[in-house]
């Protein structure tokens, strides 16, 4: 997943009501990103890396916004380790703590529980629940993971170069393509893509 690097070959895309062709600065400020594979700067202290961050996006009242942030993500006992030496757990904490510091409107997730064991990947989910049910933004995530999308999503969308095969709610979507469930359908949508497309 990139954030807003590339530049689309048609359409818009705007966040808020602000196009990221015209206004990027703008938008960029009512986005942010975590993944598994983005891994914060490991010489930095958690503390320091949200400071860091925290001042890239202007985040007004900022010493009090991290404190909040290491307590919601359990992450107070770390506030001076640097976070190289953190577990993929830890560092995925860390990750989304630093996604949520400008409370964004649109929060970017590429495969956030990836590599984590089940009960630290149930932790995350519920935090990315938690955040979509403040009502004060949304989250866009991709995962290959349909137990995953099942549990986070309020919908779904199946992609293939660019182009949107089948979308709907994930919970009733396989059911009206003759699927058992949501991973069977994936499963079928990635073996004959071409015979899905939307015109």
């Amino acid at each position: 997943m990139h954030t807003l690097v590339l530049t689309p070959d048609s359409g818009t895309i705007s966040i808020e009501g602000v196009d990221i062709a015209t206004h990027r600065s703008e938008a960029l400020q009512r986005t942010n990103f975590a993944a598994v594979y983005a891994q914060l700067p490991g010489n930095l202290t958690v503390q320091q890396n949200l400071r860091v961050f925290g001042l890239l996006y202007g985040v007004k009242n900022l010493a009090e916004r991290i404190e909040g942030l290491l307590q919601q993500f359990d992450l107070e006992k770390f506030r001076g380790v640097k976070c190289g030496v953190l577990s993929s757990g830890e560092q995925t904490r860390v990750s989304l703590a630093k996604a949520m510091l400008n409370s964004p409107q649109l929060l970017l997730l590429d495969e956030p529980t990836a590599s984590l064991d089940p009960a630290i990947a149930r932790d995350i989910r519920n935090k990315i629940k938690d955040f979509a049910a403040q009502g004060t933004g949304g989250a866009l995530l991709t995962s290959h993971n349909m137990y995953e999308v099942e549990d986070v999503c309020g919908r779904v969308l199946f992609l293939s170069r660019g182009r949107i095969l089948l979308e709907g709610d994930p919970k009733t979507l396989p059911r009206e393509h003759g699927k058992t469930t949501l991973e069977e359908l994936f499963i079928s949508v990635a073996r004959e893509p071409l015979t899905l497309e939307v015109e």
